[in-house]
Formats: C-alpha cells, sequence, structure tokens
C-alpha cells in the first residue's frame, strides 16, 4: 500500500479539511471536464457529505462546471430514496441541492428493487454508461474507471459497505454486490466492490475527528494490527490522498 501514489494530507481541524477537499474536488473536475467532457465521481455517506460543503460556496459554486458532473454512490442502504438512511437523500439535502448538476445525472439506486436486483440493476446503469463513454474503462484492470471516489471510513475501518471480516471484502468479478447482513444498520446494502473502487483514477479518504484515530492507525500501516482493515486495501490506478485532521491522525 506504500507506493508511490499514496499522498497523506493532515489539517488542523475538519474546517481545513472542507476547504482543502472543494479545492481538491473542484481542480480535477476541471481537469476531466477538459480531457474527457464529463466528470464522474462517487460519494459515500456519513461525514463525507458534510465534509463537501465548500463546494457550494464561493468561488466553486459558480466556476465549477456542473453541467458535466455524473454523480453516483460507492454504497447505498436498500431504503426509499426519502428514508432518512438514504445516502441518496443525504447528499440532495446537502450540497447536491446547492448547486445545478442535472438531476438525470445523479444516478441513485432503484428503491422499488430488492437488495439483489437493486444491485444487478445500478451495475447494469453502470455498464450502459461505459458502452455510452460517459465513465471510462481501466486499461489495466477493466473495470470501470470512475474519475474520482469521495470516501469514508468507519470506526471499525470498513468502507463504502465493504466491512472487516465480511466475503464481501474478497469479491473480485462482480461490480456491485448487496449486502444482507451488514454490522451497522441498516442490514440490507449495495456496495461498489474493490476492484471498482480501486480502479478509480483518483480516490480521496476523508476521516476526520478522534474517535476514528486509531482505525486510521492501522490503515497506513503504523500498528501492529492482527486484522486487515478494509481501509488498508484502497488504493487507486492514479493517485490515493488520505485527507486527515489533526483528531484523525492524533495516533500517527
Amino acid at each position: 500500500m506504500a507506493g508511490q501514489n499514496k499522498k497523506i494530507e493532515k489539517f488542523e481541524t475538519e474546517e481545513e479539511v472542507a476547504v482543502r477537499l472543494a479545492k481538491y474536488t473542484a481542480d480535477l473536475s476541471a481537469k476531466f471536464v477538459k480531457e474527457r467532457g464529463a466528470f464522474t465521481v462517487v460519494l459515500s455517506g456519513g461525514s463525507l457529505i458534510d465534509a463537501l460543503r465548500k463546494l457550494a460556496e464561493a468561488p466553486y459554486k459558480d466556476s465549477v462546471d456542473w453541467s458535466k458532473w455524473h454523480v453516483f454512490w460507492v454504497d447505498e442502504r436498500v431504503v426509499k430514496r426519502d428514508h432518512v438512511d438514504s445516502n441518496y437523500k443525504l447528499a440532495l439535502d446537502g450540497f447536491l441541492c446547492k448547486v445545478p448538476i442535472p438531476l438525470g445525472q445523479v444516478y441513485g439506486i432503484n428503491d422499488a428493487l430488492s437488495a439483489e436486483a437493486a444491485a444487478d440493476d445500478y451495475e447494469t446503469c453502470l455498464k450502459h454508461l461505459v458502452q455510452r463513454n460517459v465513465i471510462a474503462t481501466s486499461k489495466t484492470t477493466g473495470f470501470p474507471k470512475f474519475d474520482l471516489m469521495l470516501l469514508g471510513m468507519g470506526p471499525d475501518g470498513h468502507l463504502a459497505s465493504l466491512f472487516p471480516g465480511h466475503p464481501l471484502v474478497n469479491e473480485k468479478n462482480k461490480w456491485v454486490t448487496c449486502i444482507k447482513d451488514s454490522p451497522k444498520p441498516p442490514p440490507e446494502r449495495i456496495t461498489f466492490t474493490f476492484p471498482v473502487i480501486n480502479s478509480a483514477a483518483y480516490n480521496a479518504m476523508v476521516v476526520t475527528g478522534e474517535g476514528k484515530a486509531s482505525a486510521v492507525c492501522t490503515a497506513l500501516g503504523n500498528s501492529q494490527h492482527s486484522e486487515t482493515l478494509p481501509a488498508q486495501l484502497l488504493s487507486a490506478e492514479d493517485e490515493l490522498t488520505w485527507f486527515l485532521d489533526k483528531s484523525a491522525a492524533s495516533n500517527l
């Protein structure tokens, strides 16, 4: 994991993380819109959405080409889109409602389907967008190559809905799969798999708060923890950056 394409950026406060994350995301948006004519960005839920709040403020709100954004979710709870647990609702109620991304380019799961069917349907959606070249394809892995994934990590070291010790961590073939026994409620979720996550051009892992300091220490290789955490398996085709506030980085 200690490859040349991994960076760690530390900040005093969560507010400084949010400021830096907005610039980082806006700069990548400009790069990919220029190179590809589109920007494919994948979100997770939880505190990550709040960390993106500066994107909806000056100077980014009026300078980013939001019409070229295509937004996806790395994982989603299998609930109705208006449910309090929905990552789609969390993002739409957060910064997404404040920026003019066309709603047809915001890809939530079909909330009328079962967990298995919702995962299959979401994978089919991705395959159609790959065929249209909206989503790039990794020349290395053959999996979809999203431009940027913005990820968070739980105190247990999970990312997306890939939890420590769960067999889905080892899924090698599917793009999107489902989990019915999530150790964190609600139990039914869909999630991208590691082959897709690690095929992204850029991955940003955003972690704040003292409650995650132990998992950060383990994930970044400075611990004798016997179990491999999902966050330790994270990589990216071009660059992986960890964005940490002082509290999250306190054990490093």
